[in-house]
């Protein structure tokens, strides 16, 4: 692992092996996230999200002595702690903003069906008053019924 030292690259404990491992790691998540977008499966609006925390996964792939200072700053004497910390404040927030994002559907939807049952009921009104009134009778127009006030001889 010349290289990465040579790089300044503080390994922080890990392994040669798992180092290298975190980083294609972080790599495979970026390049999950790009898939994704191109074909259309994630929404560009979430991957500017993605994108954040494949970068950030790799920044500590690559820097792993990030998380050590980090750590440091908030008095965290176990680093991956502090990373725990930071991945389930990132899932509280997701989860905040996708309950958020679900709620504001539901409106939607409930908004989207009240509206669709208002026009349909529109629509079999208008339906009924253009067949009664296009609707053959017995007394108009046909030479069966009798005339007005007369014979039917």
């Amino acid at each position: 692992m010349i290289g990465l030292a040579a790089l300044g690259v503080v390994l922080a404990g890990m392994s040669a092996a798992a180092h290298v491992l975190v980083i294609v790691l972080a790599a495979a998540v970026i390049a999950f996230i790009v898939v994704l977008v191109r074909s259309r499966r994630l929404r560009a609006k979430y991957s500017v999200l993605w994108f954040s925390i494949g970068i950030g996964l790799a920044i500590l792939a690559i820097f792993p002595g990030v998380l050590s200072w980090v750590s440091d700053r908030f008095g965290i004497a176990y680093p991956p702690a502090t990373f725990m910390l930071l991945a389930l404040s990132f899932l509280l927030v997701l989860v905040l903003h996708f309950s958020w994002e679900l709620s504001r559907l539901e409106d939607r939807t409930r908004a989207l069906a009240e509206e669709y049952a208002l026009l349909r009921l529109e629509l079999d009104e208008r339906l009924t008053i253009h067949e009664a009134a296009h609707e053959p009778t017995t007394d108009r127009g046909s030479g069966n019924a009798p005339a007005e006030g007369g014979d039917p001889a």
